[in-house]
């Protein structure tokens, strides 16, 4: 083979090898949202972090830093009475985000993607990824005065 074939042939898959890692790395970071452009990241299986505190009248932000498509889907059994409900592709009510989701993804947060909700009625909010709760991506907004 010739010299500079192997070279330039080893050197690409170098380069790529390489590349790939940073990606990898970022989908396993603890605190993917870093800077202030998001409050929770998800990878593949879970929410970062899966519990977080806010106070009332404060935004959260949810970004996809994975490669996988995710939901936010807030659970209304778990939701305190008077609050609002949320779920990406702002759907009204639980099942109608989790029958869209199985119908035709509806609701699909693809990588880096973000979903913001305000948060006025102080209690316990749990959420999950619909496409993963089985796998355990589950979160909880604990929300105080």
């Amino acid at each position: 083979m010739n010299r500079r074939v192997y070279l330039a042939a080893v050197g690409t898959a170098v380069s790529a090898g390489l590349a790939g890692c940073s990606a990898v790395r970022s989908a396993f970071e603890d605190e993917p949202c870093g800077g202030g452009e998001c409050t929770i990241g998800m990878s593949r299986n879970e929410f970062l972090p899966d519990e977080y505190e806010a106070d009332v009248g404060e935004t959260v932000v949810w970004k996809n830093t994975s490669g996988a498509d995710h939901t936010v889907t807030a659970l209304e059994d778990s939701m305190p009475d008077e609050a609002e409900y949320f779920a990406t592709g702002d759907y009204e009510d639980e099942e109608t985000a989790r029958n869209a989701w199985h119908d035709s993804t509806g609701g699909r947060l693809g990588t880096r993607e973000t979903f913001a909700h305000t948060f006025e009625v102080p209690g316990t909010y749990t959420y999950i990824c619909e496409p993963h709760v089985k796998g355990g991506m589950i979160g909880q907004i604990i929300v105080s005065e």
